[in-house]
């Protein structure tokens, strides 16, 4: 019998029951049953997500490899309880999910691990790689990797590559980073992209997104031509879009062509006929009809114009209680505000048909949207009203409690507080009319004072000066920003991207990010990668050396390239003696 691990009151699709999760599987069971509703194998857990901290409800979804869509819970328990739950449930299944992509990413690549085992590559090897050929270099570099390239959850190894290769293509900066350093051999693809997976979520949420259906009405517009001819573009989306919007036209389309006419001749009788003025969005289509000429072909789909107070086209569901108006009319005949005689319903009979075709676009919107499974489907079942109108987005957030200040000798500090409080009030306090008579004499003879006034010129011709000297300085700087040639900028420019990279690396292999689940490296691993890293670091001041001298041949300035490298040879520099203490404290 499976052993259990954690369980909790949880619902799922707003049915209450019992989340139990145990050494073979994930299940839930409805309250009142015994046999599980949802039971899922421990080695489909492909992903997790959380709600986020002090959400109104605790939920938790889990992802499968052959489901993105995966399942939702939402934890049922008081929200203290129901987050120490949840907390439970996520520790155990990262570890799972941690164990399922490692296995799933030692099978998907058998070929590397025979080649390996027959014929280990040697450390020259497996950093000596031809420019030329990328895919070899990819190889190399794959392979002699310790851990594993970072993968989609869901995804196979040929779907990462290409988004890989997609967010490469999209940045020419971090392409250009990936061909010196990657195809170089200075590090792994792994290496690479590990800190930037970000980038291929990003990509993989924009591919997921598709383009709704306009918003527009379809109206065709007539264009005035020469000649004071009027002509409407047809294209395919155009008449996909008059289909969609109104069916008696596809019909129409159905029952005459090409039996009875040519496609050009329908859509020119089409935009010439009472039906087309029938379905413009405006109200003065109905007026256009009494002047349009007959044709018996579309005449006969015309229909009467929907102006009757019901609309002709009645909804087949029932309307939520929340949301008619009429519900509660019968109530309130006798009480309430009188009834405005000047709203009645239909009194603008020309409008009806334009509001209710309005209404049946926005609603076809909706449901393509929704999708087109029945709408008793797409509702929430199983709520209570208050439920149904509690949106989380009103909620204010909850109040942080911040952070207690631990204070030592805390009655010092009142008392002192109370020491100034009495000293203040101790003080002379000033007399405001004795102060204003002074103010009103000093200010009797305020004309001949200013009269005396000399001011000395010396310190308005040094502000002058000053402004002056900071204006030349502005225009001699902006003069010579361009004078580095374009090749040796190219040259700082990678270098200083070259060395960010190593650093990042660096850093990252010695200070590990915190991540929920088990690490998929060993500290020994992140410590051979440091060293790793240090040993191109240590070449940094080479490199600069050599674009120094060369600004030189060519004429630069090598003052400005020295100031310009400066922060990254000290940061390369801090980097290079934080190794050598931490490598002499542990000698």
């Amino acid at each position: 019998m499976p052993t259990s691990v954690c369980t909790a009151k949880a619902s799922y699709k707003k049915i209450p029951g019992v989340l139990e999760l145990n050494d073979s599987n994930l299940q839930w069971t409805q309250d009142g049953r015994k046999a599980p509703s949802v039971r899922v194998p421990l080695t489909d857990a492909a992903s997790l997500f959380c709600s986020k901290e002090g959400a109104t409800q605790v939920r938790l979804k889990l992802g499968l490899f052959s489901d993105d869509n995966g399942h939702n819970f939402t934890f049922i328990s008081p929200q203290a309880v129901a987050y120490s739950e949840r907390e439970k449930f996520k520790k155990e299944l990262t570890t799972i999910i941690s164990r399922n992509r490692t296995a799933a990413e030692n099978a998907a690549k058998p070929p590397v691990t025979a080649l390996n085992a027959s014929n280990p590559p040697t450390p020259k090897a497996a950093t000596t790689v031809s420019p030329s050929r990328a895919s070899s270099s990819r190889a190399a570099s794959v392979s002699s990797d310790t851990g594993a390239t970072p993968i989609i959850p869901g995804n196979d190894p040929a779907s990462d590559f290409r988004l890989r290769k997609t967010v490469l293509l999209n940045n020419s900066e971090l392409a250009a980073l990936h061909r010196e350093l990657v195809i170089g051999g200075q590090i792994t693809e792994s290496e690479f992209w590990e800190g930037r997976e970000h980038l291929l979520y990003a990509q993989v949420a924009s591919e997921q997104q598709h383009k709704g259906k306009p918003g527009q009405l379809v109206d065709p517009r007539p264009e005035a031509v020469e000649g004071g001819e009027v002509k409407i573009r047809i294209t395919p989306q155009l008449v996909h879009d008059i289909f969609d919007e109104y069916p008696v036209v596809a019909k129409a389309y159905s029952d005459n062509v090409p039996q009875k006419l040519s496609e050009e001749d329908f859509w020119r009788r089409y935009f010439q006929s009472k039906l087309f003025n029938a379905h413009r969005a405006s109200i003065r289509s109905s007026a256009t009809q009494h002047v349009m000429k007959e044709d018996p072909i579309f005449d006969k789909y015309l229909e009467k114009d929907d102006d009757e107070l019901e609309p002709r086209r009645q909804r087949d569901i029932d309307i939520d209680l929340l949301l008619d108006l009429a519900a509660t009319r019968e109530d309130h005949e006798e009480t309430g505000n009188e009834q405005d005689i000047t709203m009645q319903a239909g009194k603008q009979k020309g409008a009806l048909p334009l509001i209710r075709k309005f209404n049946e676009h926005s609603e076809r919107l909706l449901n393509s949207a929704l999708g087109e499974g029945p709408s008793h489907k797409r509702r929430r079942i199983d709520e209570s009203d208050y439920e149904t109108i509690d949106l989380d987005d009103l909620h204010d957030p909850e109040a942080s409690i911040g952070i207690a200040l631990e204070m030592q000798d805390r009655q010092r500090y009142f008392e002192g507080r109370m020491t100034n409080a009495s000293t203040d009030a101790s003080q002379e306090t000033l007399d405001i009319k004795e102060i204003i008579q002074n103010t009103n004499a000093e200010l009797q003879q305020w004309a001949s004072s200013l009269a005396q006034l000399k001011i000395e010129r010396k310190p308005g011709d040094a502000a002058l000066l000053s402004m002056t000297q900071n204006v030349a300085a502005r225009l001699d700087v902006k003069s010579k920003r361009n004078d580095i040639p374009d090749g040796l900028f190219r040259q700082m420019r990678t270098c200083q991207t070259a060395a960010n990279e190593f650093l990042r690396q660096f850093w990252t292999a010695t200070y590990p990010p915190i991540t929920e689940g088990p690490s998929l490296t060993t500290p020994a691993q992140r410590a051979a990668k440091a060293s790793k890293m240090i040993g191109y670091l240590s070449k940094t001041s080479e490199k600069v050396a050599a674009i120094v001298q060369t600004a030189q041949q060519q004429g630069a300035d090598p003052a400005r390239v020295d100031v310009a490298m400066k922060p990254v040879l000290d940061a390369v520099e801090r980097a290079l003696v934080f190794h050598r203490n931490k490598k002499t404290s542990r000698s």
